[in-house]
């Protein structure tokens, strides 16, 4: 068989890999709450809150909404045109058009126009965050912040392409087998080594002073069977007042992190509750689970963008001859930015699924319903979240369950409904 045949052979096998893990690893029977008792948590909420949170949100939404239609335009403008080939040859030239000055150099370049491009969003979501007082940050330190990311992507960004580059230069009809091995291989190295590696670049960890809420935590671990080699606190107060916490790393890694500002705004009680709602991931390896789902998925997108490559229109309109050059990188940035806009409702819908177990791992492990349902107000309210937000905004990007349908898993939780 041609490399080809063996291309979309592959491809299917991988998607079907990518199917049978989704449904057999994503907890998919946990419909959510009733939408009448929806209704009735969120009635019980403060008005004037639940509308400062509405308001922050349609603040926000211009420019999110923005940046991405902006970023879109950017990536087809440079993609299906010759201008990203050009871009690539351009900043080559003074390093005599060497295939690793386009590869790095030029897709570096690339992807630094489309964020100057959609900049000016980034800037104005911080003035509205600052403007509500949910930011804690000045403009010097959001730009620190700023490099901080466009450094720490520049590094990553440049190993994958020379890596990528040089195998479709010494494979040039069965780089896609290569690749999809190494991006596969890149998404299981990063989910070990970011909060190693990459977290301590934006905070501070500091171990939690012992006490009897350090103990309540780590007594709360032992008990789920999930053990942590420490309990941090991260200063993210010098840049937010939003409240979180998560576990983090794997096995001798594994760490709960909390957020200063939650010690500063929760009681304890509800400061356990996040905890053991992020306890419920680990326990459930929902980490793991969605290292496996990101690196099939990986695999199967870079040999999908081989049997793409291999489409004549496409090429002619980027302007090169083989998508395997430095100079259709442009092309395949496009194709990325629009496979990741298309992938965001399915990814958002796992999510929630994954969510809502962890939620319901918090009530099994606590036993405290009213204190969960006490957090998620508290969650909202400092957050400046919309308890119940737009139905098609909800589908198409929501993460998490809203505040309210955790409300209501709470309370048929406490009925004995379960959650």
């Amino acid at each position: 068989m041609t490399p080809r045949i063996w291309a979309a052979v592959t491809l299917v096998g991988l998607v079907v890999a990518l199917l049978a893990a989704a449904v057999l690893l994503v907890p998919w029977g946990r419909p959510p709450a009733p939408r009448s008792d929806q209704l009735a948590a969120l009635g019980d909420l403060p008005h004037a809150e639940v509308a400062r949170g509405r308001e922050f949100r349609a603040a926000l939404r211009p420019g999110g909404y923005g940046a991405l239609a902006i970023g879109l335009l950017i990536a087809l403008l440079l993609g299906l045109t010759p201008l990203g080939a050009k871009l690539v040859s351009l900043v080559g030239r003074p390093f005599g058009d060497h295939w690793i000055a386009q590869a790095v150099l030029g897709g570096m370049a690339v992807v630094l126009v489309a964020d100057l491009v959609t900049l000016p969003f980034a800037a104005w979501r911080h003035a509205i965050v600052s403007r509500y007082g949910l930011s804690t940050q000045g403009w010097g330190g959001w730009t620190v912040d700023l490099l901080k990311s466009y450094a720490v992507s520049a590094i990553i960004g440049a190993v994958v392409l020379l890596g990528f580059y040089t195998v479709t230069r010494l494979a040039p009809h069965w780089w896609w087998a290569f690749g999809a091995a190494g991006a596969a291989a890149l998404v299981v190295l990063l989910s070990f080594i970011l909060p190693v590696l990459v977290e301590p670049v934006f905070n501070r960890f500091t171990p939690m002073e012992p006490g009897p809420l350090r103990t309540e935590l780590t007594t709360l671990a032992a008990r789920d069977g999930v053990p942590v080699r420490d309990v941090l606190v991260a200063d993210a107060s010098r840049r937010t007042r939003a409240v979180n916490a998560y576990v983090s790393g794997f096995g001798p890694t594994r760490r709960i992190v909390v957020y200063d500002t939650l010690l500063r705004e929760a009681p304890p009680a509800e400061v356990a509750s996040v905890v053991a709602h992020e306890l419920g991931h680990a326990k459930d390896k929902d980490v793991l689970t969605g290292t496996l789902t990101g690196a099939l998925g990986a695999a199967a997108a870079v040999v999908a963008l081989y049997l793409l490559g291999s489409w004549g229109a496409l090429l002619r309109l980027a302007g090169v001859e083989s998508i395997a050059e430095p100079r259709a990188f442009p092309l395949l940035f496009g194709l990325i930015t629009v496979a990741g806009l298309v992938a965001t409702p399915a990814q958002a819908l796992v999510s929630r699924h994954v969510e809502a177990r962890a939620d319901a791992h918090a009530l099994a492990l606590t036993g405290d319903p009213a204190t969960f349902e006490a957090m998620q107000r508290r969650l909202a309210t400092i957050n400046l979240g919309d308890p119940d937000p737009p139905r098609w905004e909800y589908l198409y990007s929501a993460t998490h369950p809203s505040t309210v349908e955790r409300m209501a898993a709470a309370r048929a939780h406490a009925r004995g409904g379960g959650g």
